[in-house]
């Protein structure tokens, strides 16, 4: 078994060695063994930063937590150090956070799915059982945190030689995808991120299963989709989804295409992309009736699924912006009831540049112009408090915005203009 204390001492950050060593130490008095897994792993032996840390105990990961919150090894106590424990009882795990460090620690365990797309039934087993319930033999590596052992490789399904070899993304066994669907949607992620090409089989059983993706919730469909949306380039794990067929599968009118790349690159040039920006542009081109299918099947609420639903009617209101010589009034009147975000997406996705230029006027300037005066102004000068006072808060705005008003005085007289008074 190789033995990568060395590499880990050249790529980790030196707290986190001796973080790493004091609680492997901890779990060996507690005749546990303790494991570093997944990502973290990977990452290490790629040379990639990654400041998430998955710890596997082969026994009582709440007990092992609960010694280090005593300041064995954490500091749990010791606000002031960045350092924190934050155990999670019902789920048997604890999170520990040092500094910018986020660690998680877990028992080892075996999972069984009772039906496809079910959450797994666990229960306590060893760490070979903890990486045979892994995703991808790439992340199905764990080191030996125990003193005698520090460092050492377990690598029982040649992850390691996928990694740096084939350089390749493997499920584990052939269930794999029909167990937990939202593997197929990880599988792309990581083959974009990492540069990587999908193994054989593992691609044949992709394509012969995405139907799975039936089985998932909709929450956990979201939740997978907004971490495509967090990469650096979620448009090339959404062009191959579309070429597998897994795109239309969570709708048969979502299209990865390269329209959908541009305006994303626009989107980061601009530095206003986010997953929910990204998930508007997707639905840009669906009709009423498919945008509510889409939110329907995603569970989307909140604001992001509002927004969702104005899309059609802002973008019926987009040819009204098409004038030239539309004054910055008008444009306000037309686009003050719309969500700032749905706008940005609107502005990017419109192929008219005077549509655009609107838009983005709307959004980066006309929305924050202020009046001098505020209501209790209006009200001294005579304005009754109700509908009509609201009514002179936007002329006066709209005035202001076209340059009829410009000081606090011409806003006065334009209000005494308003009531009727000299």
């Amino acid at each position: 078994m190789e033995n990568l204390a060395l590499k880990m001492q050249e790529r980790l950050p030196a707290e986190l060695i001796a973080f790493l060593r004091i609680a492997g130490k901890g779990a060996e008095a507690r005749g546990q063994r303790l494991y570093l897994v997944g990502g973290a792993v990977r990452d290490l032996l790629l040379g990639r930063p990654n400041l998430d840390f998955d710890l596997v105990v082969e026994g009582d990961a709440l007990a092992l937590a609960r010694w280090l919150a005593k300041g064995e090894g954490i500091g749990g106590e010791n606000e002031k150090g960045g350092e924190r424990v934050t155990v999670h009882r019902k789920f048997g795990t604890a999170k520990l956070r040092r500094g910018s460090l986020n660690i998680d620690l877990v028992t080892a365990r075996s999972e069984t799915y009772a039906k496809p797309g079910a959450l797994p039934t666990v229960q306590p087993g060893t760490i070979r059982d903890d990486l045979l319930r892994r995703d991808f033999s790439i992340n199905a590596m764990a080191i030996d945190l125990s003193p005698g052992s520090f460092g050492r490789l377990l690598d029982p399904h040649s992850g390691r030689s996928d990694l740096e070899q084939g350089r390749i993304i493997r499920i584990l066994h052939e269930r794999s995808f029909i167990d937990d669907a939202t593997r197929i949607l990880r599988a792309l992620r990581y083959e974009q991120r990492l540069g990587f090409k999908l193994e054989k089989n593992t691609e044949r059983l992709l394509r012969k299963h995405k139907s799975m993706l039936d089985t998932i919730s909709g929450d956990r469909v979201r939740h997978e989709l907004e971490l495509i949306l967090k990469e650096d380039r979620p448009e090339k794990i959404l062009e191959r989804a579309q070429a597998l067929g897994v795109l239309q599968q969570l709708h048969p009118s979502l299209r990865g295409n390269g329209w959908l790349a541009e305006v994303f690159g626009e989107a980061r040039q601009k530095a206003i992309a986010d997953p929910a920006l990204y998930l508007l542009l997707i639905v840009y081109h669906l009709s009423e009736e498919e945008i509510e299918r889409f939110i329907a099947r995603l569970k989307i609420v909140g604001e992001l699924g509002r927004n969702m639903r104005q899309m059609p009617r802002l973008k019926g209101d987009l040819p009204a912006l098409a004038d030239h010589a539309l004054p910055p009034s008008s444009i306000y009147r037309l686009l003050k009831h719309y969500p700032p975000g749905l706008i940005a997406a609107c502005a990017l996705a419109s192929d008219t540049p005077i549509v655009r230029h609107h838009l983005e006027l709307y959004n980066n300037q006309l929305r924050y112009v202020k009046t001098f005066l505020d209501g209790e102004d209006l009200k001294r000068l005579g304005v009754k408090p109700g509908p009509r006072l609201g009514r002179v808060l936007e002329t006066l705005r709209e005035a202001k915005l076209d340059g009829q008003v410009s000081t606090r005085e011409d806003e006065e007289a334009l209000t005494r203009q308003l009531m009727g008074r000299n």
